[in-house]
């Protein structure tokens, strides 16, 4: 009983809780109101995006990118044919400087040359040495290849210690399928036959400067380049395109594609293609050396000075006069303008065209 009474006084407490004292009015509770949510109108940034910084090995021949260890190497330089029935050329789209020079009778040769020949597939039609391609391969260190040469030729690669891999005299460890071969579709394909379809290929080549004892590399070597990301020159003329003549027998055409930002190059009034694939050669920088050369005998053979001239330089549409100098035959050309700067040419290749001083370039 006593319980049950307790329980009655305790809800009866409760209860006056929630009343007034003696006049019935409800007892006011406080309410606990939340500040206000300021509202963010600031519209949250993206994280700033930074450019990535390209912190590797530069190729010496270009100015571009290139693969970890490559920059050391020892350029290889290849003779290419380029009589008109001997085309297309194999290869030469992928040479990262493609110099290019009278031969007899008013035909012009190219020496190739690759900072790195082992990615190179076909390369062809190998042709025979003359003295000033030698000097032009010296002046990278390169490693020379051709097929035969002149008896000046001969003389200068054994008094001159090159190092060369021959097509026709040579004899090497490789033991693959042969480092050189012979075209059957080059030799029915035209009318100057069999001397005209000789072939190798960039990985026979690695295969035989592996093997066969040849110094790889030349680290720090300087072949006498610098390069900027845009090789335009200030103060230059409009260059679109610029035209090379080299003989009546044969001038080069070197048309700026503004999209792609490169000179296209053409010969023999149709596009200059590389036929391991069918592109059409495309380069950065064209440069110009004009110089004197001398016939020296009835075979026409040519003495072509490389001491020094000048020339002209064209990148980015426009052009402008040069000078350049090669020290001696195991110096690089080099080149400056007119106030004697060092020329700074685009990332990218380079086509090199040496032409008599009789010869007059025009560009538009």
């Amino acid at each position: 009983m006593r319980k049950r009474l307790g329980i009655m006084m305790l809800a009866a407490a409760l209860l006056l809780v929630g009343v007034g004292c003696g006049n019935g009015e409800e007892v006011p509770t406080e309410t606990l109101t939340p500040p206000p949510v300021e509202e963010n109108t600031t519209t949250p940034s993206a994280p700033e995006e930074t450019e990535e910084v390209y912190s590797g090995p530069y190729n010496p021949l270009t100015g571009e990118p290139i693969e970890e260890g490559a920059e050391d190497l020892r350029p290889v330089a290849v003779m290419l044919n380029n009589l008109k029935t001997a085309l297309p050329q194999q290869g030469n789209g992928q040479a990262d400087i493609i110099y290019e020079v009278l031969a007899e009778g008013g035909i012009t040769r190219m020496l190739a040359v690759y900072q790195d020949i082992s990615q190179v597939g076909n390369l062809a039609s190998i042709r025979s040495a003359r003295p000033y391609y030698i000097e032009l391969a010296l002046g990278h260190d390169a490693v020379y290849v051709h097929a035969g040469g002149s008896p000046d030729a001969y003389s200068d690669l054994s008094a001159w210690d090159v190092d060369h891999i021959d097509g026709v005299r040579g004899t090497y460890s490789y033991s693959g399928s042969g480092v050189f071969w012979r075209d059957a579709n080059r030799i029915s394909g035209h009318s100057y036959g069999y001397e005209h379809s000789l072939l190798t290929s960039g990985e026979k080549l690695t295969a035989v400067l592996e093997g066969d004892g040849f110094t790889l590399e030349h680290p720090g070597y300087d072949c006498g380049l610098t390069f900027r990301e845009d090789g335009t020159p200030e103060g230059g003329s409009p260059a679109s395109v610029v035209t090379v003549p080299f003989s009546d027998y044969k001038t080069g055409v070197f048309r700026y594609d503004s999209q792609q930002g490169v000179y296209l190059v053409e010969e023999y009034g149709q596009a200059y293609v590389d036929g391991n694939d069918g592109a059409q050669v495309a380069v950065t920088n064209v440069l110009v050396l004009q110089t004197a050369c001398r016939v020296l005998d009835s075979a026409g053979r040519l003495s072509v000075d490389l001491t020094q001239g000048e020339g002209w330089y064209a990148c980015g549409g426009s052009m402008i006069p040069i000078l350049w100098s090669k020290g001696d035959r195991n110096s690089p050309l080099r080149y400056t303008d007119l106030q004697g700067n060092p020329l700074e040419l685009g990332a990218g290749k380079s086509y090199v065209s040496i032409i008599p001083t009789s010869q007059t370039v025009t560009a538009s």
